[in-house]
């Protein structure tokens, strides 16, 4: 293989790679998304509601757009959280 086609490969596989990262979405770490409970900056992933798409990017305590995923339905309730997203902070937080 002469450098030409071998630069041309290493090219094509670099621009698949970057473009396999930058179209893959974050993904929430296991269990239940929990609405209002995460601090600013303390947030899980993505929320395409929130505006953002990585963890630690919630700029405002408690915002019923972000996230924090806990181990199932009783644990967020037990947290004041939503199971949905709301607008607004959580006011039983605040």
């Amino acid at each position: 293989m002469n450098r030409t086609a071998l630069l041309s490969v290493a090219g094509a596989l670099a621009g698949a790679v970057a473009m396999a990262q930058a179209t893959a979405p974050a993904e929430a770490a296991e269990g239940v998304k929990c609405y209002g409970i995460s601090a600013a900056g303390q947030n899980d992933c993505a929320n395409e509601a929130a505006g953002h798409s990585c963890a630690g990017m919630s700029e405002v305590d408690y915002d019923g757009m972000d996230f924090k995923a806990v181990e199932d339905e009783e644990a967020c309730l037990a947290e004041n959280g939503k199971l949905e997203p709301f607008e607004g902070q959580n006011p039983e937080k605040t």
